[in-house]
């Protein structure tokens, strides 16, 4: 049987399960507590090898940490509701996801926000983030311990440079950018200065083949895997979104845990994300290298100007109307 929770459910779940004592929730031992992580990534995802290899040994003084991976424990997008409810402990989550509970979190999935993986980390432990997080702890339940990097998009493009040179927002106008069908994505693309187009991700290698779409954006490892690199000419590293997650622990399991503990479990999930957060960015290294050796030419554009002219359209926008006045200066302010 499915149920379906509403927004005001889930936060209202979120504090009760908060009021209630650890043991009612999970029949935990109350000397070494079992904390269940689920996830739909694999084991082999650099989010699943840096929580197993980093997280999970380093708090095994105090706790079992037991992943569920490939959402196997729980389905994707339902882990917020079910750390709500007191049905599990740990989640790896998106801004995407908690905007469904706090629209003020949708900053973070808008182009140009974050401009790398170390200003996700410095936005993350800056002061401005501390009301965001208080609120997902008080309504939701739910404290968030560290950001993880999932990666940079970029555009990928058929024609080679010499007859398309993208260095700004205006040299997208006509190209035709396949890009994921919600609402928010096709705003992004349109936003960067293309004709952007909704296609399903198994139709895309076909659309380019063929010249149904001019381009597509996603990170480097997708470009390798769906072998795109097969049917295009060229990415721009543009770097629009820089992606992330957010690891998210039950706030009434870790305030059950001594401080000491707690100063451990958090070190812990710092140490994982930043282990994780290496790898990808070495992947994305080595995967340049790679598609040059394939007969892609790589470039950078000018970001200034797709920053300017994406934050800019973001602003104008009803994307923007849930947004706190004056972060977005503030997290601008981060980078550089």
């Amino acid at each position: 049987m499915t149920t379906t929770f509403s927004r005001r459910s889930v936060l209202a779940l979120g504090a009760a399960a908060a009021a209630l004592p650890l043991a009612a929730r999970s029949g935990r031992a109350a000397d070494k507590p079992t904390i269940r992580l689920s996830s739909p990534a694999s084991e082999t995802d650099q989010r699943a090898i840096a929580l197993l290899q980093k997280f999970g040994p380093a708090i095994s003084g105090f706790a079992t940490f037991q992943p569920h991976w490939n959402a196997t424990l729980f389905k994707q997008g339902t882990e917020l509701e079910a750390i709500a409810r007191g049905n599990l402990d740990m989640a790896i989550t998106s801004a995407q996801e908690l905007a469904v509970f706090m629209p003020e979190f949708s900053i973070f999935s808008a182009g140009y926000v974050h401009q790398s993986a170390a200003h996700q980390v410095k936005v993350f432990n800056d002061p401005l983030m501390a009301p965001l997080k208080k609120k997902t702890e008080d309504e939701l339940g739910v404290k968030l311990l560290t950001v993880m990097y999932l990666g940079r998009r970029q555009l990928n493009l058929r024609k080679p440079k010499a007859e398309l040179t993208v260095m700004k927002p205006e040299d997208l106008k006509g190209v035709t950018l396949r890009m994921p069908g919600t609402d928010a994505w096709q705003f992004l693309g349109k936003a960067l200065g293309a004709n952007p187009v909704p296609m399903a991700f198994t139709e895309i290698y076909t659309g380019l083949q063929t010249g149904a779409i001019d381009a597509q954006d996603n990170p480097l490892p997708t470009v390798v895997d769906a072998k795109f690199y097969e049917v295009t000419k060229q990415i721009c590293l543009t770097s629009h979104l820089v992606d992330l997650n957010y690891l998210a622990i039950s706030r009434k399991l870790f305030d059950s845990l001594p401080a000491d503990q707690q100063a451990a479990l958090q070190k812990a999930a710092d140490d994982a994300a930043d282990f994780g957060r290496q790898n990808q960015l070495k992947k994305e290294e080595d995967l340049v290298a790679f598609l040059k050796q394939k007969g892609l030419e790589i470039y950078e554009p000018d970001l200034a100007a797709f920053r300017s002219h994406v934050q800019q359209a973001f602003q104008k926008s009803d994307f923007a109307s849930a947004w706190p006045k004056g972060m977005l200066d503030k997290i601008n302010a981060l980078g550089g």
